[in-house]
């Protein structure tokens, strides 16, 4: 049996760990804020890869992250003070990483994968969904145990100690990491103002044809229309030229991958298999996200081939992808109009045989 002095001992030592964990936690996801020149005001990898692909707008993520990185570092903080230490602040950082737990393992899950920075540690310590899950479990095991420790009868406590910390750390993010207003670095090509929010997909009007007027020779005889056969779309702007300039013109295979994701290197592998099959094959380009870009020889070296290829910021990445897509994302585009859109790894995944019959079939295939 321990002694008291060894449970006194063994209790700060548990204290201390976890409220490491969470300062840490908190002051590293504010790291690339501060670091980056950039216009957008994204919380490290945290907001970008977790709340904004869960739906979160562009304008409440920021205040949503920044309010639960504040309470992350609150509670870091009172983990190492006495009041409300049992009956609150335990309970409540458990409930927290317990909510953690279950989102990595609902995520992990619906990917069917282990890859990426979650962006619990921000880019300070790159950690997996798998990794992080373990992380916060033995968190938990170290808080049960803390419970178990600390003395069910306390002293008198001050409630305004909890109150004042938590609002202080909440206050104190917001003024490390202000919001600023979001800007938009995707430009289309179309002389009006635009942005990725209003990239559409266009439909070609199938219905048009070509009638010859010469086909009349005589009053009496009878009228004949002569039919001139559409063999591809008009030309239409599809958004991407500032990325890459020749994308609207003729057929392109336009993808969007993450360096260190497997599926997409998956992806990439099989369409540069379906390349090497038909001389005729559309065009790649491919624009990658801004995580792990040191990656990229690497994840041309599995595709067994290096393609054009653009890197992009995290947040102007989700955009451009679309709106509840994931990754990865491969696009059929024929002079800018897009015909058929790959993504994610679940219904909508990229299926190599389909498309190999998609890109052979001729244009009037595609209009119906």
């Amino acid at each position: 049996m321990a002694t008291e002095t060894q449970k006194t001992y063994i209790a700060w030592t548990l204290r201390i760990i976890v409220a490491v964990l969470f300062i840490v936690s908190a002051l590293a996801k504010l790291s690339k804020a501060q670091l980056l020149d950039s216009p957008y005001f994204a919380i490290s990898t945290f907001e970008v890869k977790q709340l904004y692909p869960m739906g979160f707008s562009e304008g409440f993520a920021p205040f949503f992250s920044r309010t639960l990185i504040g309470i992350e570092l609150a509670l870091g903080l009172l983990l190492l003070q006495k009041n409300y230490l049992r009956k609150f602040i335990i309970p409540i950082t458990i409930l927290l990483l317990s909510v953690f737990i279950g989102h990595l393992s609902y995520v992990t899950f619906l990917s069917g994968g282990n890859t990426g920075n979650c962006g619990c540690f921000g880019e300070l310590i790159p950690m997996t969904p798998i990794e992080a899950i373990i992380k916060n479990i033995v968190a938990v095991g170290l808080l049960a145990y803390l419970f178990v420790l600390l003395p069910k009868k306390t002293k008198s406590e001050n409630f305004w100690v909890l109150t004042t910390v938590l609002f202080a750390t909440i206050l104190a993010i917001f003024m490390l990491a202000p919001i600023q207003p979001p800007a938009s670095n995707f430009e289309v090509s179309s002389p009006e103002e635009t942005t990725t929010d209003t990239i559409q997909q266009v439909t070609v009007d199938t219905t048009a044809i070509i009638v010859s007027k010469d086909t009349i020779k005589k009053i009496e005889a009878e009228k004949t229309e002569v039919k001139k056969e559409i063999t591809e779309p008009e030309k239409h702007k599809s958004g991407y030229a500032s990325y890459f300039s020749k994308i609207d013109n003729g057929r392109k295979t336009l993808c969007f991958f993450v360096p260190g994701c497997d599926h997409c290197r998956v992806a990439a592998k099989e369409l540069t298999e379906l390349k090497q099959k038909d001389k005729n094959f559309p065009e790649i380009s491919i624009i990658f996200m801004n995580e792990e870009a040191d990656l990229i020889p690497d994840f041309f070296k599995y595709a067994g081939a290096e393609y054009p290829f653009k890197i992009i910021e995290v947040i102007p990445f989700w955009k451009v992808l679309g709106s509840g897509k994931d990754t990865p994302g491969v696009k059929y585009l024929w002079n800018g109009n897009e015909y058929k859109y790959y993504y994610g790894i679940t219904e909508n995944k990229f299926d190599p045989v389909d498309y190999q019959k998609l890109i052979n079939k001729p244009f009037s295939e595609l209009k119906k």
